[in-house]
């Protein structure tokens, strides 16, 4: 596995690995955070939004929540969708994406 999907806790000098987030916890992840903030999300967002969490990371998808809402306000909706979802998606890179992108076309921009 790589070092990102191994998450390690150093306690009082012991270390204590733990796994990384199955699709199923981060779905309940994003379902807690989304009832907290006060969002409306159904079912088939929060799957789209666990697969993508599963890809990049958690914080990426949680991330993802409040501009998704805020797009489906903008198209007279109440609740989060999966076109919302899937289209904010598409717009913002996690950050590796955004390395990756900066990596290859580093020579568009100035240094």
């Amino acid at each position: 596995k790589q070092w990102y999907q191994r998450r390690v806790a150093i306690t009082a000098g012991m270390i204590i690995r733990t796994s990384p987030y199955v699709l199923e916890e981060m779905i309940q992840i994003l379902k807690i955070r989304a009832q907290i903030e006060g969002l409306v999300i159904d079912e088939d967002s929060l799957q789209c939004l666990g697969d993508i969490g599963v890809k990049t990371t958690l914080r990426y998808a949680v991330q993802l929540l409040t501009p998704a809402h805020l797009l489906s306000k903008i198209n007279g909706r109440d609740a989060i969708h999966k076109e919302d979802v899937e289209e904010i998606a598409d717009l913002f890179y996690d950050a590796k994406t955004s390395a990756k992108v900066l990596t290859s076309e580093k020579d568009k921009y100035l240094h």
